[in-house]
């Protein structure tokens, strides 16, 4: 973004909290960051799309605790900026709302440093919009103002001008409070003792675009009250206006209404394979916190060779069948076949048998092959079933492509069938080192609703992982993809809760808003 000696800074807003709601300005400069200061407020997932070599800096700012001044953060932008290198502060909300990003630039520019700011959906606007709030409505509010309930503690007077405020309000103004929750009682105080009525419609949402929002309405005259019952706190924008009355069906309250919504949910997937039932729930409005038990690394020198051996065999035509049972499976395999220079042409004769939907969609995807058979049930014993039934395999050589710690089943019963079955680990899985610490202690704590189990070894390794923990499962649910993993679970001495049926990761989080939907009534 900026080839000069002197790099540059980009001031960018992280959104509200959704890390969805970034732009996608935003996102490019992250992409692109050499140095990466980010606040309380920026979500960490956003982190996550910095590069590798990203230096991250966490100036964090929050009530009492300040990780850095903010003379020490202009500071620190500024040594990098002169170093060359592409600086990004990213900022919760906007910028320029609150933020101080203002104060930053200047003292930025006043040194010779480029400046560039990259605007973010504040708050004030995508708070109220999750709670069902709109800001402005043709019919009642036509004005809109943003009000710090926080402003500069060296200052001898309050520049806030509650009389103004009130007016506006009064003539169906909506007012939003940042950083308020502390001086809420005195927010409401003024605004009453300057003419509003005390029975104006009057809101608060606490952690706005977030899975764990809460929120209310209120007349003013009761919204302390109501907050300190319900025990919302800060980060909250408070709301005072007549919209906080418009929707009284609660028809625009979609956000906190999701199936998931209030939900925790641990998923033990491997890390690479977590991202797409991570986006399912979220979406559902769960909380997810990921919890990796295993992790894939390649077989040893002499497996790939062996593999690699039956590979050449296979494109030459010299087995019947080819079964995969995963989709770890099939990303192994493709990343043998392209070594050995292969494409798909070699498999035009071959006949192919996949366990799951998933496993036959990734073949398709990699190969451009639709597999021959599909079992009705997504379980071994049900591949085996129907394709002895489908042929005599007497004398047909099938290649199983899978995991080294594959069920024997599926290869007893072919052999059984007299087929010549060659049983190929492309892929080996190991128990991930330690669990996230920031998922033992919300187990610890009581915080987790639900684990979901996608496997017998996601089950065992993560029981054995949380080791002294172990009793705090028994409050937790679990969700299991199908038989195979509940059994495990049940030997292990937990409880099945639900399980998918179909046993596939749709049939999964199906099963799972199912039961949240049951246990609410």
């Amino acid at each position: 973004m900026s080839d000069k000696e002197i790099g540059i800074v980009y001031l960018v807003g992280a959104g509200p909290g959704d890390p969805e709601l970034i732009t996608l300005k935003a996102l490019r400069c992250i992409e692109a960051a050499e140095v990466l200061v980010f606040d309380a407020l920026a979500n960490p997932v956003l982190l996550e799309y910095a590069a590798e070599d990203c230096e991250l800096i966490d100036a964090g700012k929050r009530a009492k605790d300040h990780k850095l001044t903010q003379d020490e953060t202009n500071a620190l932008l500024a040594e990098h900026a002169l170093a060359g290198k592409i600086v990004v502060r990213l900022k919760g909300g906007d910028p320029y709302v609150f933020g101080r990003g203002s104060e930053e630039g200047i003292y930025l520019h006043e040194r010779g440093i480029p400046v560039e700011i990259v605007p973010g959906i504040t708050a004030a606007m995508a708070g109220p919009a999750y709670a069902g709030i709109p800001v402005t409505h043709r019919n009642v509010a036509t004005t809109v103002t943003f009000i710090t309930g926080h402003e500069d503690p060296t200052k001898d007077a309050t520049q806030t001008d509650y009389r103004g405020l009130s007016l506006l309000a009064q003539k169906g103004g909506t007012l939003c409070f940042y950083m308020g929750m502390g001086r809420l009682p005195n927010i409401v105080e003024e605004l009453t003792k300057h003419g509003l009525s005390p029975d104006t419609p009057a809101g608060v949402v606490q952690w706005g675009t977030l899975p764990k929002q809460r929120s209310l309405r209120a007349p003013l005259n009761e919204l302390a009250d109501a907050v300190n019952e319900a025990g919302l706190g800060a980060p909250a924008i408070i709301i005072v206006g007549p919209v906080c009355d418009v929707d009284t069906d609660h028809a625009l309250d979609w956000f906190e209404h999701r199936p998931l919504f209030g939900q925790t949910v641990v998923i033990t997937r491997t890390r690479h394979q977590a991202s797409a039932l991570r986006q399912e729930l979220e979406d559902l409005g769960a909380t997810v916190l990921e919890a990796p038990t295993i992790e894939i690394v390649e077989p040893d020198d002499r497996q790939r060779h062996m593999n690699r051996t039956y590979l050449d065999q296979l494109a030459d035509g010299k087995f019947d069948w080819l079964i995969l049972t995963s989709v770890n499976g099939v990303w192994a395999m493709k990343d043998e076949w392209e070594q050995l220079d292969l494409d798909s042409r070699w498999l035009s004769k071959l006949r192919v048998a996949t366990i799951g939907d998933a496993t036959a969609d990734a073949f398709e995807q990699e190969f451009n092959i639709r597999p021959d058979l599909v079992p009705t049930k997504f379980v071994a014993e049900s591949l085996a079933a129907e394709l002895i039934a489908a042929e005599n395999m007497k004398g047909k050589r099938v290649l199983m492509l899978r995991a080294d710690i594959a069920r024997p089943l599926l290869r007893e019963k072919l052999e059984a069938a007299g087929a010549e079955v060659v049983d190929a680990p492309v892929y080996i899985t190991q128990q991930a080192a330690s669990l996230p610490e920031d998922v033992v202690e919300a187990i610890r704590d009581g915080v987790v609703d639900w684990i979901t189990f996608t496997s017998s070894s996601t089950v065992s390794n993560f029981v054995e992982l949380l080791g002294k923990d172990r009793a705090a499962l028994d409050r937790v649910k679990v969700a299991s993809i199908g038989p195979i993993t509940s059994n495990t679970v049940r030997e292990l001495g937990l409880t099945v809760t639900t399980e998918a049926d179909p046993h596939t990761i749709p049939g999964l989080v199906d099963a799972l808003v199912d039961a949240v939907a049951a246990s609410r009534g």
